[in-house]
């Protein structure tokens, strides 16, 4: 907090504070004097009774309460409380004697009384105030102290954001190595082969790569930009592949202003290249894409190696950390083996923008 702030703020309370007590003065002069004439008098009266009335409460808000009451020591609250009462109605007493005996050169002769008030209604009026400023000041700390705890609860939750955050980037890091790996050594054997289509390849790559490193980081992006460079991993798979490659690729996509996080599709048809066995030489893999109103529903099966490598790999464990901290409950991922195919089912809601 810069200090002029603190300057701003501390004049701020003080006027508060001033305009209470200027308040609690006019109270006095209008409850002790309604019905005389004699206003000189009872303003010098109310002056006696302030001193002690802001003695009192200030002792009660800055000692008492903070001390006693607040840390629910009630007992010690109640014995000090009743030993404060008693101090003060002797000052109370004190200050209306004085107030009487100094304020008697005001008094108007004849039968007109300068107070309406006895002593009884004095004191009884001076305890309201006291307690009226208690109970204002006990609303005070209460709303600070809600603040402290809001602000509180909000650095927490920033950092555990913050947190989250840090270990989402870290696990997307893991998931690049991964992806670009087996990306390269396709690459790598089709330089080997001087293959016509190296050009092509490099370009899709390039693509791929802008993908991974630029957009990445942001929170989400359309669910078509997703798909499109599905279709160019796929497209380089299938240069790889060629005639020993069976993929079919399902669109139903009904809404095309939708995003979902990067990369959370792509690793999956990556891992089912990686972990995706041949039968009878060729590879076959499904998969399918589709949106309703408020959801995404991806499949991805193919023939699998062994369970083991497939359901350890680096790739899908990262993508279900991911998942939880991106939708926490509000998914649905199904992973099972079935006559040596692998199976993924996802289904998350979608963002429409």
């Amino acid at each position: 907090m810069k200090k002029s702030d603190l300057i701003i703020g501390i004049i701020l309370k003080c006027s508060v504070h001033l305009l209470f007590w200027i308040g609690v003065y006019f109270f006095y002069t209008y409850f002790l004097g309604y019905g005389s004439i004699n206003t000189k008098y009872v303003n010098q009266f109310s002056w006696f009774l302030m001193p002690i009335t802001i003695a009192s409460s200030y002792f009660f808000f800055i000692f008492l309460i903070p001390k006693y009451l607040i840390k629910k020591k009630h007992i010690e609250f109640i014995i000090y409380s009743v030993y404060t009462f008693i101090v003060s109605f002797f000052f109370i007493i004190i200050s209306i004697l004085y107030g009487l005996i100094f304020s008697a050169d005001s008094m108007i002769t004849g039968n007109t009384i300068p107070l309406t008030k006895g002593f009884l209604f004095i004191i009884l009026g001076v305890y309201f105030v006291i307690f009226i400023a208690i109970t204002l000041g006990l609303i005070v700390h209460n709303y600070k102290s809600s603040q402290r705890n809001e602000e509180l609860r909000n650095k927490f939750l920033q950092t555990q954001l913050q947190l989250k955050e840090q270990e989402l980037k870290f696990l997307k890091m893991q998931i690049h190595p991964h992806f670009l790996f087996n990306t390269l050594n396709t690459l790598y054997g089709f330089a080997l082969k001087k293959s016509e289509n190296t050009p092509n390849m490099i370009l899709k790559l390039s693509g791929l790569l802008d993908y991974i490193l630029y957009q990445i980081d942001k929170p989400s992006v359309f669910l078509k930009n997703e798909i499109e460079h599905i279709d160019n991993y796929i497209s380089l798979e299938k240069m790889r592949f060629q005639d020993s490659l069976n993929i079919h690729f399902h669109k139903e996509i009904e809404y095309d202003n939708v995003k979902i996080p990067p990369m959370l599709l792509l690793p999956f048809v990556e891992n089912a290249f990686k972990h995706g066995v041949q039968i009878n030489g060729v590879l076959k893999v499904d998969l399918s894409i589709k949106t309703s109103q408020n959801s995404l529903e991806f499949n991805i099966q193919n023939p699998m190696k062994n369970i083991s490598s497939s359901k350890k790999g680096i790739g899908l464990e990262n993508i279900k950390k991911r998942l939880e901290m991106l939708f926490q409950n509000h998914y649905f991922l199904n992973i099972t083996q079935e006559n040596n195919i692998f199976k993924i089912e996802l289904k998350t809601p979608l963002n429409h923008v």
